[in-house]
């Protein structure tokens, strides 16, 4: 059964595991990689665009009908948020921004550009610093990519997700397989080498051998850099209805976890290395800005929803905390018009959060973590101290799914497939140790 939750990532918004920022208890501690001057001095950017034409079928993301224009206000809050977190987190150098959404091909370029000149205002922001925008594969969004180049991106990121055009009326995309072809097209020849194609699997009525021819042609016209999502079911959703009145059927566990499996397989075999759960790449084209994410970097989040993780310096603060902005655009522009930032929630981490997120983070790649970049973390207890002791780990390492060695703590091919169902007991061993210390059961 696949157990990897492989969902995207946009943001810190990573399902993987337990909702640190909303269940963080106990007494701050400063740790001594809050002082370094990587997170003292960089951060990347993450600037959420809440507006979409239509909510597809199975989304849940923080995304609104837009109501009316108003693209010029919205450009005047964004930069006045990320000049405020700016001077809040007191870095000097922005190293990747990632324009998300919603769907940020529909904001215009120009907003694209002030907020990027913005960065470069209160922040370093060098001419090499990876740029994403997000794009959905519309004739509309397509014709506007030469512009969101001249305006500062350099990496595209499309929403492909089927090419098939039933299935992606079934999830209320509003473009066809053709747009996407287009989209995906016109990108590479503006952008070579950077540009990734975001591919859906476990749709309804789907089956092994459709799902693998579609992937076979799909790869056939990608750039060097593939993300490989399952479908989910969210409460809430017009599929999620349609699944539980009986008018759609998914794709069973078993049947998905294969479709994983096999989805792997042929990447491999085209070139694509697997560096993340999700995220496949060849001739190194890997995502820095997702790489802070799961390399528990410190990120700024700016825009409606957006989420951050920082050290609040301006404040005199030494310890990172998560953040969260208001979720409502329309709230939100009020909040950033009155106070110059629209932040509705603010939680310090406390030592055992903040090594959850790296455990977590850091176990969706293929490399895991390194000695070296636990120490950063936890100067005071190795990996190693905290978990080779134990029986369940033990286990794990003759079933061959975890691999804990003189390089780090990372999950076999094998395991990767199956990291939720050991979090819980990784988790429980890292608890045990930060809160009750050596031999805790």
């Amino acid at each position: 059964m696949l157990r990897t939750c492989l969902t995207a990532v946009r943001g810190p918004a990573v399902c993987v595991g337990r909702c640190f920022s909303s269940e963080v208890s106990g007494a701050v501690s400063t740790l001594a990689g809050f002082s370094s001057p990587r997170f003292s001095t960089e951060a990347s950017l993450y600037v959420h665009w809440p507006y979409c034409l239509k909510r597809c079928s199975y989304c849940n993301f923080n995304k609104y009908i837009p109501r009316s224009d108003n693209q010029d206000v919205m450009l005047e809050c964004l930069q006045q948020e990320t000049e405020t977190l700016l001077k809040l987190s007191q870095v000097s150098r922005i190293t990747s921004v990632f324009f998300g959404g919603g769907t940020p091909s529909l904001a215009r370029p120009s907003t694209i550009a002030a907020v990027l000149e913005t960065v470069a205002r209160h922040a370093g922001l060098s001419e090499e610093a990876e740029v994403t925008l997000e794009v959905n594969p519309t004739p509309v969004g397509s014709s506007k990519l030469e512009d969101f180049l001249h305006a500062g991106v350099n990496r595209f990121s499309i929403g492909v997700q089927s090419l098939r055009d039933d299935d992606l009326k079934v999830l209320g995309r509003d473009h066809n397989s053709q747009h996407a072809l287009q989209t995906v097209a016109e990108a590479r020849r503006l952008c070579p080498g950077r540009v990734s194609v975001d591919v859906m699997f476990g749709r309804p009525g789907q089956s092994i051998a459709s799902w693998e021819l579609e992937l076979d042609e799909l790869l056939s016209v990608c750039d060097d850099h593939v993300s490989l999502y399952q479908l989910t079911l969210e409460r809430g959703t017009q599929l999620f209805r349609q699944v539980q009145k009986g008018q759609l059927s998914v794709p069973s566990d078993d049947i998905t976890a294969v479709m994983y499996d096999s989805a792997r397989r042929i990447l491999q075999k085209r070139g694509y290395l697997q560096y993340e759960v999700s995220n496949f790449a060849r001739n190194d084209a890997i995502s820095q800005h997702n790489m802070s994410y799961w390399k528990a970097s410190q990120y700024l989040g700016v825009g409606p929803g957006a989420h951050g993780r920082f050290v609040p310096r301006g404040e005199g603060d030494v310890c990172r905390e998560a953040r969260t902005q208001t979720l409502e655009p329309d709230v939100w522009l009020r909040e950033v018009q009155q106070r110059s930032h629209g932040t509705r929630r603010r939680i310090p981490l406390t030592h055992l959060a903040l090594l959850e997120e790296v455990l977590v983070m850091g176990l969706r790649l293929i490399d895991g973590i390194t000695h070296q970049h636990w120490q950063l973390f936890s100067p005071r207890a190795d990996l190693y101290q905290i978990l080779s002791s134990s029986s369940e780990v033990q286990d794990l390492q003759q079933t061959g799914l975890l691999i804990l060695d003189d390089r780090g703590l990372r999950c076999s091919w094998q395991g990767l497939a199956l990291l939720d169902s050991m979090l819980p007991t990784l988790l429980l061993l890292l608890e045990a140790y930060i809160t009750q210390g050596p031999g805790a059961p």
